[in-house]
């Protein structure tokens, strides 16, 4: 059976749409399944961007080395955005409470062993592991949310598990910041333990399997090989590509072989008797739709926030927790506003509330392109609260379109495509908007040192100070005068900006484009499915 007769029968087959009555006691509350899916899925989210503010601390204590360094990162953000989709197809196959319990007791038993490491190579070991655990997790909570919540509820639920991403997401750098301040950088993957035991004790109590009738008996391994292999191209381009230019034959050879073997996996679905992606499913436009907002939704936040740390810190001078403390308004803008955009998706629909969050995101995107030097506290606030706003709709809305017009039998499937086209837009904003930082640091800072009238450099000299000014850092050493280093300062700090504005403005034109595309997306077709869906 083809992937398309597959979904088409999907459709055709009467489902079960009832409101499921009234949990009694624990077992399978809706809300109660939300807290608990909640404390699982807040481990995976603070462990993308809390471990960034550890990083010097291990790279000082375990003599790691920068490549060392970056393979934690990327260990992790690889392992994590290749299994996404296969492990959704798991929580299908085998029961989203099964996999979701497995990857909490997994992810928390891998950040124990990072804290008890004496090598950087451990660490990176156990990074991976983290990501294919939480890998596990995150399509499974959506899935769990799926079929418990009644379709009127669904969005306030996926409203306020997107606040919990959101705010651990853009929380991580201030809890981070704290943890290695003030204990040490093992307390960082330490705290997880705990979370992951009262992860754990919830869901056994609180969490009720839930299946579809139509749900998949078989696995499609070549499917899982082809899209494995696909998206670790992809995304090692993207990690790579500043490092080896994006011109480079090795980085062009690692994005056509994803191109490559996208293509063969797309053609592999349409002949497997049960495909890990039926193709069928994007030829709902809103499901399409949804997925490319979530792609150019993290494109413009994750991209932006890369740099926000480094001016904060770095331009500003603060601390990682003062820097964190300045990201407040975002965080609590995104706590505020996302179960708020639930609701009013629930009333009006998600199209109106996406391209209206795309609207504040792209003005967010702009004004954060006029920020300089002096720029107030205020002022600062302003825009990161606005970003907060524009962002609360879209990670709640375009969850709920992709998910929602997903058969419920391929709502892990939903799942795992919705985190995969996040991970891919957080990976590729950072690696665009990196890129334009490069070129307008190279472009900018030879003449701006002339124009200051500092002593020339070398090509080799201009080289180094060029990395160093990407992430607003003034190339300068110990012995160099006072008033000359203040010179220096003054030119890094203004190049960075011109940089730091051109990546906002570029967010900004992907932020307007995503608020087109979310004129294409509605409610989802199959959110009644979940409602109705079987107990075991």
């Amino acid at each position: 059976m083809t992937s398309q007769t597959t979904v088409e029968k999907a459709s055709r087959e009467p489902q079960d749409t009832a409101v499921p009555a009234p949990a009694k006691g624990l077992r399978g509350h809706p809300w109660l399944t939300l807290f608990s899916v909640a404390i699982g899925v807040m481990m995976v989210a603070l462990d993308g961007t809390i471990v960034a503010i550890a990083n010097p601390a291990i790279q000082q204590d375990l003599g790691a080395s920068l490549a060392d360094v970056q393979w934690i990162t990327n260990g992790y953000m690889l392992a994590l955005a290749v299994s996404l989709i296969t492990a959704g197809k798991l929580g299908d196959r085998f029961g989203h409470r099964q996999t979701f319990l497995i990857g909490v007791v997994g992810f928390a038993a891998a950040s124990g062993a990072i804290g008890f490491s004496s090598s950087v190579a451990l660490v990176i070991a156990f990074r991976v592991l983290q990501g294919l655990f939480g890998a596990l997790l995150m399509p499974a909570a959506l899935g769990l949310l799926r079929a418990t919540f009644p379709a009127e509820k669904l969005n306030m639920a996926i409203g306020i598990w997107g606040m919990v991403i959101g705010a651990s997401t853009a929380g991580g750098p201030i809890l981070g910041g704290v943890l290695v301040e003030h204990v040490n950088w093992q307390s960082v993957f330490f705290i997880n333990v705990p979370v992951g035991v009262i992860a754990l004790v919830l869901g056994l109590v609180i969490l009720r399997d839930h299946r579809a009738e139509n749900a998949p008996r078989s696995f499609d391994i070549g499917g899982i090989v082809l899209l494995s292999q696909a998206m670790f191209c992809l995304i090692w381009a993207l990690i790579k590509g500043a490092e080896w230019g994006w011109g480079d034959y090795k980085t062009l050879g690692f994005l056509g072989a994803a191109v490559a073997l996208f293509v063969v996996f797309a053609f592999s679905q349409k002949n497997v008797r049960e495909p890990l992606i039926p193709l069928a499913m994007f030829r709902s436009v809103p499901l399409s739709a949804g997925a490319v907002l979530m792609v150019l939704m993290a494109f413009a936040f994750m991209g932006g926030l890369f740099f926000v740390t480094f001016y904060l810190q770095n331009v500003h001078g603060l601390s990682p927790v003062d820097s964190g403390l300045h990201l407040l308004p975002l965080t609590g803008m995104m706590i505020v506003a996302s179960p708020l955009a639930g609701a009013m998706i629930t009333k009006f629909g998600p199209r109106v509330p996406l391209v209206g969050g795309m609207v504040c995101t792209a003005v967010a995107m702009f004004g954060m392109s006029q920020l300089d030097i002096g720029t107030s506290t205020l002022t600062m606030s302003i825009w990161f609260g606005l970003l907060g706003l524009g962002l609360a709709p879209v990670m709640v809305g375009a969850t709920e379109v992709i998910v929602g017009n997903a058969p419920m039998e391929l709502s892990g499937v939903a799942g795992g495509l919705q985190q995969a086209a996040m991970q891919v837009g957080g990976s590729l904003g950072t690696a665009v908007l990196g890129a334009v930082m490069a070129s307008q640091v190279d472009s900018k800072l030879a003449d701006n040192w002339t124009a200051a009238k500092l002593p020339p450099l070398t090509p080799e000299q201009l080289d180094a100070a060029s990395s160093a000014v990407e992430v607003g850092v003034p190339p300068v050493d110990g012995n160099t005068p006072p008033e000359v280093a203040a010179q220096i300062a003054g030119v890094a700090h203004d190049t960075f900006v011109s940089g730091m504005s051109t990546a906002f403005t570029v967010a900004g034109i992907v932020a307007v484009v995503a608020a087109l595309v979310a004129t294409l997306t509605k409610r989802g077709a199959n959110a009644e499915a979940g409602a109705g869906a079987g107990h075991i």
